[in-house]
């Protein structure tokens, strides 16, 4: 009788088990001038940036004094951190002496991880040149490129989306380069005196000192244009005027160049009032947000009615901006996303909430 091997033995195989194939890894370390221009080129934030851009682009990133070694598993995922590292130094040395700004290192970082470097490059070239004592604006997302080119080949633009998309800062940054290079006589930047859920009549002064509140952002947006030693002389002179919306009734706006902030807080017929004032040699931008209107239940915004009407016309342009386009605290995009999502049944969950209280409140009696 044959021995037959068991199907199943306790005895050990000669035989070692197979190994993992290991990767490939793909290094190669690049050199720069010193230790502090990589400070600059990560935001002055090395080890947080480092980490930060190893996980998006897929690669392991490790800095020395000078130099910066890339670790891949692929060619490709080293040829894109070598491209953001050569976009990262050529933006830092534009910046001058000076780290490069978080949001200036995000949008390179997205770029590069989206393989849109071309998109990256027409963004710099269509930077807006400002007071010689403020850094120059960028445009961040493909539609803020396209709002700046089209406020610069048309007489009336829209800018309609989300807060934190750029809308008025861009336009103000397009003004006061207008300004700058004798492109307009002067700026004017109003806003329609509209509470948001406060009363006007309750705060205390002047009806100037009433409105000033109302017309702060617009400020806040020209001094990152302007030194406040440029600003005030231009506006004591009357070049740069800030003024509610109902103080634009019947003027003649001509050589100037008009921007109307929170324009979703227009009605039709401010609307309308508003946008014929604009006289010859004149540009407008109208900014707004349809999803925030303060008007109320009985009045209706005159803004999407306007932006309807007049799209058709060739001298008129409208950007929509969504919320990719926000360039403010990473926090902003998922609120604004959060509040477009289906509502939840709150007063479900009141009732379920109140019920609950009150099982609790019968069984602590008995």
């Amino acid at each position: 009788m044959m021995n037959r091997k068991p199907a199943f033995s306790l005895e050990s195989d000669d035989k070692e088990p197979p190994q993992p194939e290991k990767r490939i890894s793909n290094t190669e370390k690049i050199f720069f001038e010193n230790g502090t221009a990589i400070h600059f080129m990560f935001a002055g934030n090395i080890p947080g940036n480092l980490k930060y851009a190893s996980e998006r682009l897929g690669v392991h990133l490790i800095s020395r004094d000078g130099w910066i070694q890339i670790s891949a598993d692929h060619p490709e995922k080293t040829a894109t951190a070598r491209k953001f590292l050569s976009e990262l130094s050529a933006a830092s040395k534009r910046a001058g002496n000076i780290p490069l700004g978080p949001v200036d290192f995000e949008q390179i970082l997205t770029a590069c991880c989206k393989h849109q470097e071309e998109l990256l490059m027409q963004c710099y070239t269509e930077r807006i040149k400002v007071s010689s004592r403020k850094k120059e604006i960028i445009p961040r997302t493909p539609n803020q490129l396209l709002y700046i080119r089209q406020i610069r080949s048309h007489d009336i633009t829209f800018g309609l989306g989300p807060a934190g998309t750029g809308k008025t800062f861009l336009a103000m940054a397009m003004a006061v380069s207008a300004l700058l290079s004798g492109q307009c006589e002067r700026i004017i930047l109003t806003r329609p005196a509209v509470e948001a859920g406060e009363s006007l009549g309750f705060l205390p002064g002047t009806l100037q000192d009433k409105v000033n509140p109302y017309l702060r952002p617009l400020y806040d947006a020209l001094y990152d244009m302007l030194d406040s030693g440029e600003a005030q002389p231009l506006m004591e002179r009357g070049i740069i005027e800030v003024a509610p919306l109902a103080f634009m009734r019947g003027r003649t706006l001509n050589h100037a160049f008009v921007i109307l902030d929170e324009a979703q807080n227009a009605t039709h017929e401010q609307m309308l009032m508003f946008l014929t004032r604009l006289g010859f040699g004149s540009k407008c931008v109208v900014c707004g947000d349809p999803t925030q209107t303060d008007l109320g239940i009985r009045k209706k915004s005159g803004l999407l009615q306007a932006a309807a009407r007049l799209e058709p016309m060739e001298e008129i342009a409208v950007c929509r901006f969504r919320t990719e386009d926000v360039v403010r605290h990473t926090l902003v995009e998922k609120i604004i996303r959060a509040y477009e999502n289906p509502q939840p049944d709150y007063n479900r969950r009141t009732q379920k909430s109140s019920a609950f209280q009150d099982d609790a409140t019968e069984g602590n009696e008995l």
